[in-house]
């Protein structure tokens, strides 16, 4: 079932978004050559702390998972994909590196994910989160009333395969708010003027995947957490949380 959020629910999925702006903020700057995943969990932990937040992704495990997740933000690097969990790897320069983090602030949520090149770029990997960026944005202009889930999701697919990324199979983004993820399920490829219909209050965490290798398939890594491309191309993620008002799309997590 599709919960319609209120406008004063709304803000304050704003500001459990804004906190999590906040903390991948301070994470990108921290993010340099040498400092490791765990300290970087350790960063976006303080954030939480002082914004008075909890994190949804501590604790959390679904079905697929051998155990709970053990950090408040997902550090994923090079090939992997989505869902790295923070370890004792220091960043080397030219890592590309992908970051997913939630906050939880009296009882609302809010999701969002950058990627980044620590130290010296690779021109490939500039283009390739420049384009995660746009299937971002493509997405987040189709989020408005009177569209459809699908028109989300072609929008999002257009932008990768137009430029021969694979998109990975099988996961996109979600609905979200009082918990990470509610209904509907909001893919990353599809048809235009299918699915459920956009309707003032739904609030969805819209967050394209690429591959840069253009394959589709992944597999998972032996933590039983993070999933990595399967031919061993770098990967890219952006998510922001948005709510479908009358007037348009507002991210909730939009970063200052």
């Amino acid at each position: 079932m599709v919960e319609l959020k209120t406008d004063t629910s709304i803000d304050a999925m704003y500001a459990a978004g804004q906190v999590v702006g906040r903390a991948l903020t301070a994470v990108r700057e921290a993010a340099t050559v040498g400092v490791s995943l765990l300290e970087l969990d350790e960063v976006a932990r303080e954030v939480l702390r002082e914004a008075g937040a909890t994190s949804p992704f501590l604790g959390y495990r679904p079905s697929f998972a051998p155990t709970p997740f053990p950090a408040v933000i997902c550090t994923s690097v090079n090939d992997a994909i989505v869902h790295g969990i923070p370890t004792g790897y220091r960043l080397r320069d030219g890592d590309l590196l992908s970051v997913d983090c939630g906050a939880e602030l009296d009882g609302w949520v809010g999701d969002s994910a950058i990627s980044f090149v620590v130290g010296r770029p690779r021109r490939a990997d500039l283009r390739l989160i420049e384009t995660a960026e746009r299937a971002l944005a493509a997405g987040i202009e189709a989020a408005v009333v009177g569209n459809r889930i699908g028109d989300i999701a072609h929008a999002i697919g257009t932008v990768c395969r137009k430029a021969g990324y694979g998109i990975m199979d099988g996961f996109g983004g979600h609905g979200i708010g009082r918990r990470m993820h509610e209904d509907p399920s909001v893919p990353n490829e599809g048809r235009p003027g299918r699915g459920l219909p956009l309707r003032k209050g739904m609030v969805l965490a819209i967050e394209p995947m690429l591959i840069a290798g253009g394959r589709d398939d992944y597999h998972a890594a032996p933590d039983g957490w993070t999933l990595r491309t399967t031919d061993g191309s770098h990967a890219a993620h952006a998510e922001h949380t948005v709510a479908i008002t009358e007037t348009g799309p507002r991210i909730l997590t939009a970063r200052r």
